[in-house]
């Protein structure tokens, strides 16, 4: 018989806290110049409340389906709800936690990875060095998240102030410059309505969604919230919105200091505004936070992934070892420590530019669509009693998320499109061969 997790003991404060620090991360600060790069115009902070509108509209379908079934996991059990529990659930759950093994690394990677990055700054390091950085932070995180959940959720919350105070200062920075609203007054400078806009468009929200990724996190944490039917959807939407209006701020404020045709070529975008501000002890400091910030990230998100393994194998979908629970801390050891060593690995080998698209182009199928899609099956299926949150305008939220990540999924390159397949491809044949061998569906018709 499985292990169980421990009673639910995070708070909407928490919660919500464990979003907002996993959303941050070092996204935005590595992002934003090459958000203003790829639009190559004032018009740049439309990118980023495109974004903001895809995670509102997706969050409606996470909502519904995490509230309804608040356990840890978040997807995989979303899935195998939705497709049937013993036919395509079995499938599509698995591919889920066969594409999460995979990508979660690579999501805690690019944040280690992003900490380097950044910290050169302060200190140059050799090619070397950085790798040495990057999987030195990786393996810190594990060794902090080594505890039981309720320690967590304290220190989850010091981190957050962190990120609110680093994002309050660069906005208050630019603000205090005086020329806060100029870049509103020129957004549309340039700005033609067409297809070559719309394409643009799409390519620069690989990288602002990238930015916004996170918001659901709190799904895979499900067994732990408290009251989790109404603290899991506000969780959620107070995250989207509240990021989203700082990460306007934070744009704004740094190109009413710096012009958006340098910013677009910084590679310390944050720094170099900082510095121009209040000199270059005032850039150290906002950098050292920044790296706060990035340190934050990789904890939530590497504490929400290593539930989904877990999740998988308690239920009986995975290997055996990932549903043990540490003997005294009562959390699932097995599955924090595999997903951090790969983390590691990969921290030591992939360029942060080469992990921010295939993160995305990894996740669309299996998670994003396939749950949408999902979500439509089981509302067909259920009673509305079933789903303690309700979307305004159903279906209409779960049909323009299909289509927006359909956008986004093309927008990441033929390249990645195709790995994405071939990583599914390769996933389903592992669960063919692991069915036929346990005499489970599609081989054995099970009631």
């Amino acid at each position: 018989m499985a292990e169980t997790l421990p009673e639910r003991r995070l708070g909407l404060l928490q919660a919500t806290s464990i979003n907002m620090t996993d959303m941050v991360g070092i996204g935005p600060f590595i992002t934003l110049p090459m958000v203003i790069g790829i639009m190559n115009g004032p018009y740049f902070l439309y990118a980023w409340l495109a974004g903001g509108v895809l995670s509102l509209v997706d969050a409606m379908v996470w909502s519904e389906l995490g509230a309804a079934f608040p356990m840890a996991g978040g997807s995989y059990n979303f899935l195998k709800v939705t497709y049937g529990e013993n036919k395509w659930g079995k499938l599509t759950s698995f591919l889920f936690v066969w594409q999460t093994m995979i990508q979660a690394p690579l999501v805690i990677a690019s944040a280690a990875i992003g900490f380097s990055y950044y910290f050169s700054y302060l200190v140059p390091l050799t090619g070397l060095e950085s790798k040495l950085m990057s999987g030195g932070v990786v393996i810190t995180i594990i060794a902090l998240l080594y505890r039981k959940i309720e320690a967590i959720g304290k220190i989850s919350v010091v981190l957050w102030v962190a990120v609110l105070f680093t994002l309050f200062w660069i906005i208050g920075g630019g603000i205090a410059h005086g020329n806060f609203l100029q870049p509103l007054q020129h957004i549309n400078d340039g700005l033609t309505l067409n297809y070559a806009f719309v394409s643009v468009l799409g390519f620069s929200c690989v990288k602002s969604v990238y930015s916004y990724l996170g918001y659901y996190n709190v799904c895979h944490l499900g067994g732990d919230i408290v009251n989790s039917s109404k603290n899991i959807p506000r969780s959620m939407f107070m995250s989207i919105i509240g990021i989203a209006v700082l990460y306007l701020c934070m744009n704004v404020s740094v190109v009413s200091v710096i012009p958006w045709q340098q910013a677009k070529e910084s590679k310390f975008v944050i720094s170099l505004f900082m510095q121009q501000l209040a000199g270059p002890v005032a850039a150290k400091i906002v950098t050292g936070l920044i790296l706060v910030v990035a340190f934050a990230s990789v904890f939530s998100a590497t504490l929400g992934y290593s539930r989904v393994p877990y999740a998988a194998a308690a239920d009986g979908a995975f290997f055996k070892i990932f549903a043990r629970l540490h003997p005294k801390g009562n959390f699932p050891y097995v599955s924090l420590l595999f997903l951090g060593g790969i983390a590691f690995v990969f921290s030591l080998l992939f360029k942060l530019s080469e992990v921010i698209s295939a993160i995305l182009a990894m996740r669309i199928l299996v998670q994003f669509i396939a749950q949408a899609i999902g979500l439509l099956l089981l509302r067909k299926a259920r009673a509305k009693v079933d789903f303690p949150y309700k979307m305004p305008f159903f279906p209409w939220p779960v049909y323009i998320a299909i289509v927006l990540w359909g956008c986004i999924l093309v927008a990441t390159g033929l390249t990645l499109f195709l790995g994405a397949l071939i990583a599914i491809s390769t996933g389903g044949i592992v669960y063919l061969v692991k069915a036929k061998v346990k005499q489970e569906w599609p081989f054995f018709a099970e009631g």
